[in-house]
């Protein structure tokens, strides 16, 4: 079984419920037909290069559905996995996220295994298969000003390799100012940074001495992608790209679905600090991949 109650102090997410509704997902993944895309060359090349590409208006005619299904985890967060408030009562406005719930949102559950996210992934990644992860949302209501710390994903999690991707998607507009920015070629750079808290920015705490703390505080503005978005719009990038937000006011509500995907090369792998999910026993080894029941390969 996972490991799945309780809370975690340092990372701030809430395990409130057990995220897994399905012993084996792979017969729904086999009874359903994923609708697939043909990525331009360009932005391929783009998200090898930089870490990071903008895939305009891909997924306009699911923004509704994904925001429902926000909105149901946004009213009732004790009933769903992993629910993390990251404003304190002293601040203004509501950022929030949440994880591991596509097995419980109707709406995730049809994106994930019908929509062409997983076929975007693959050719990303330029791996033959894609294997999802889990999925994440988040929201930063109108007034908040607080900043998402600078981070890259791939040493919150358990797993390690090069072939990852995020594929993100915008469900409301945001001008540049507010929207995600990115470090461009960070994931090339050989490093891997310490977990942040998006509480205040706190360093999770490791032993690893292979980790090293994130200093963008001189850092050439030419080096940083940055787009307003459209809702609908969808930014795909690597898991080891640094990226976080301005504390500029937030005039509206800026909402995003994510969802995490793996290629040919990654692994399951055992950090010596925490990992967001706080997943455990999986029964596999280091250097395995991920177990497909839990885990569902969906392209091709």
């Amino acid at each position: 079984m996972l490991s799945m109650t309780g809370s975690d102090v340092e990372t701030g997410n809430a395990s409130t419920i057990e995220w897994r509704v399905f012993d084996d997902v792979r017969p729904l993944s086999a009874a359903t037909q994923r609708r697939s895309i043909t990525v331009d060359p360009a932005r391929i090349e783009e998200f090898r290069r930089d870490g990071v590409t903008h895939l305009p208006g891909i997924f306009i005619d699911e923004v509704d559905a994904l925001r429902s299904g926000l909105e149901r985890i946004l009213r009732e967060p004790h009933r769903f996995a992993f629910p993390c408030e990251s404003t304190t009562d002293t601040e203004q406005g509501r950022f929030f996220d949440a994880y591991c719930n596509w097995q419980r949102v109707p709406e995730f559950f049809a994106h994930v295994l019908t929509s062409p996210a997983a076929s975007i992934a693959a050719q990303c990644m330029v791996s033959e298969t894609a294997q999802l992860f889990h999925e994440h949302v988040f929201t930063k209501e109108g007034g908040v000003t607080k900043a998402t710390p600078w981070h890259h994903d791939l040493p919150y999690y358990c797993v390690d390799g090069t072939q990852t991707a995020s594929v993100y998607v915008a469900l409301d507009d945001a001008p540049a100012e507010t929207a995600v920015r990115f470090l461009r070629r960070s994931h090339l750079d050989g490093n891997l940074y310490r977990p942040r808290t998006f509480v205040d920015g706190a360093e999770y705490t490791t032993n690893d001495p292979a980790m090293r703390s994130v200093d963008v505080a001189n850092v050439d503005e030419a080096s940083v992608f940055s787009t307003a978005l459209r809702a609908g719009d969808v930014l795909v990038f690597d898991f080891r790209t640094l990226h976080g937000t301005t504390a500029s006011p937030v005039d509206a509500r800026r909402r995003a679905f994510s969802t995490r995907w793996l290629g040919d090369d990654v692994v399951y792998v055992e950090r010596p600090g925490a990992t967001s999910p706080p997943l455990d026993g999986l029964g596999i080894d280091p250097g395995d991949r991920m177990r497909s029941d839990w885990f569902p390969v969906l392209w091709p």
